[in-house]
């Protein structure tokens, strides 16, 4: 039996497998389809693509529990929610690799395999006909270019923004700027916010003008602006590892790709097959994401917004489900 801890509004279900029937669709289970709905925009958008999909294509009833990572899937591992759509996998939150040994949550589809952080430049300055720094690909290349990322008040520096201070990202890439040589040679420079680092890397984006800068995506940034991340040393854990322990990193590697997935409950996974079966064929990417998180950027929109309009403007989402619940689904979004 499964466990919710917060009052659904319930309707009228019929207990059998979903089938088309004029139209029609009858959900598998009996009650509401629960999702942990994650308090960040990727997760929202894809919580919402995946309601719409589980509510219009397979007749089912849905919720919703709102809240923080860990709290969520300990939720899920309990049976209060049925579905998370993010789990990043690259460190994965303990409570998610405790529930899954336990047997109590299961891996389902792919949210997005490419999640990815690095150190980018925007395209415009690095590629094209009025590129003035076609020659810079990887950060082995910057101590060549510190003219171009001149800092306007350390004369004779570059200047990195980095991530504010207190986020992780701000103490890897500060390791990074000393194990590839750089500290001397760029500002470490801290902006005091996440919305300023976005601030700064948009108005060179916009202005066509040099700016070196760390971020990551899935996000709206990386979804409206064309930007190129620099390269770097393939991926190496034991370098990695040793870069996090020492204060004076001799070597530094890229970050890793992370594979961000679908968790769910086990015991739902086993009552609800079909719509277990489309959820481990969800597959989207860091681009399409982002690209959704630009469209609510800049439309103000809803993640629910969001989610019709990439429903009705892609098809990659029909894979993942039968030609019937497709077809329920566009009936409903043509209304």
């Amino acid at each position: 039996m499964f466990r919710h801890s917060i009052a659904l509004a319930v309707g009228v279900f019929v207990a059998a497998p979903a089938v088309a029937q004029d139209n029609m669709a009858a959900c598998e289970i009996d009650r509401p389809v629960v999702f942990a709905d994650l308090n960040y925009g990727s997760a929202q958008f894809h919580t919402a693509v995946a309601s719409r999909i589980v509510r219009d294509g397979f007749g089912c009833a849905v919720d919703s529990i709102p809240g923080d990572t860990i709290p969520l899937i300990n939720g899920v591992a309990r049976g209060d929610a049925d579905i998370i759509m993010e789990i990043w996998t690259a460190n994965p939150a303990q409570a998610w690799v405790d529930a899954e040994a336990a047997g109590q949550t299961v891996a389902l589809g792919t949210t997005f395999p490419d999640a990815t952080e690095g150190w980018f430049v925007p395209t415009s300055i690095v590629s094209g006909d009025n590129a003035v720094a076609p020659n810079l690909k990887s950060v082995a290349d910057l101590a060549d270019h510190i003219e171009l990322f001149a800092d306007p008040e350390e004369p004779g520096k570059g200047r990195f923004y980095n991530c504010p201070a207190g986020w992780q990202c701000e103490v890897i890439n500060s390791k990074k700027l000393i194990a590839y040589g750089l500290e001397g040679d760029y500002t470490n420079f801290r902006p005091g916010t996440g919305e300023a680092l976005a601030a700064a890397a948009e108005a060179a984006a916009l202005r066509d003008r040099p700016a070196l800068f760390y971020y990551w995506g899935p996000t709206w940034l990386l979804g409206k602006h064309d930007f190129t991340k620099l390269e770097e040393p393939a991926f190496n854990q034991a370098i990695w590892d040793e870069m996090l322990e020492s204060e004076t990193p001799a070597e530094a590697t890229a970050y890793p790709i992370s594979k961000v997935i679908i968790g769910g409950n086990a015991e739902f996974a086993d009552a609800a097959p079909l719509l277990t079966a489309f959820l481990k064929a969800y597959s989207s990417s860091n681009a399409a994401t982002s690209a959704a998180l630009a469209y609510i950027h800049d439309n103000d929109a809803t993640s629910d917004e969001a989610a019709v309009n990439f429903l009705q403007n892609n098809d990659d989402w029909t894979g993942w489900v039968s030609a019937d619940v497709a077809d329920r689904v566009k009936a409903k979004l043509a209304n």
